[in-house]
């Protein structure tokens, strides 16, 4: 028995904030295409590239974790860029929930790794899209200018497979590791994300700054010179 899309799906809710304006206006602008299909290729490829990718500015309060602050701000983190194309979806009436996955990112900037002392990032968000019958997986975290820096091959999304992360970069390294699957969702559960980053990342939460007060970008650019 499929796995029907409820009437939760299609809601908006204080973070996957799918009634905003920008929101809305957002996914007026870029759900393009003759079907349903088609308009969530899109969407997931404006949310993908239109947003940079950002693992320092990592903000756990609601504020920091809504669809429409990723907009304003205009980079997110996994999470994040999940929530926002779970919300475009929705307004574009796509219906739309979040999934989440453990994995081990063997792609990383050395601050990271020293920061976080671990390669595994708990809680790796994606959206899952009622598309044609069924949920697709659609993964909008790396624009594709970050996936052409680290040699990565980015992460195409056609509506109808599973867009999920390459185990192997472009010259064939480790690159993820699906390590443990957390389910789906109708709303961001972030409680239980602020929760388990606190157990596993303690010393990084009780400092976020430490990464925030850095540039990504500035460290990709000198890691791949």
């Amino acid at each position: 028995m499929t796995d029907q899309p409820r009437p939760a799906t299609l809601a908006a809710t204080a973070l996957i904030d799918s009634d905003h304006p920008d929101v809305a206006a957002f996914a007026r602008q870029h759900a393009r295409g003759g079907d349903a299909r088609e308009r969530a290729v899109a969407l997931t490829l404006a949310v993908r590239d239109g947003f940079r990718y950002d693992p320092y500015r990592i903000d756990l309060t609601p504020e920091g974790m809504r669809a429409s602050t990723v907009l304003a701000c205009g980079h997110g983190w996994c999470v994040p860029k999940a929530v926002l194309l779970a919300a475009v979806c929705r307004a574009a009436g796509i219906p739309a929930r979040l999934g989440f996955a453990d994995v081990r990112n063997h792609l990383s900037t050395e601050r990271m790794r020293q920061t976080m002392q671990t390669d595994l990032f708990i809680w790796h968000g994606y959206a899952d899209l009622w598309i044609d019958g069924r949920w697709v997986k659609a993964t909008p975290a790396f624009n594709v200018e970050l996936c052409e820096r680290f040699g990565l091959l980015p992460l195409d999304f056609d509506g109808r497979a599973d867009s999920i992360y390459h185990p192997f970069d472009r010259a064939g390294n480790r690159h993820m590791e699906y390590v443990r699957e957390r389910g789906t969702f109708d709303d961001l559960p972030l409680a239980a994300i602020v929760a388990d980053f606190q157990q596993v990342y303690g010393a990084w939460m009780v400092d976020p700054a430490t990464l925030r007060s850095a540039s990504f970008q500035h460290d990709v650019e000198r890691e791949t010179q």
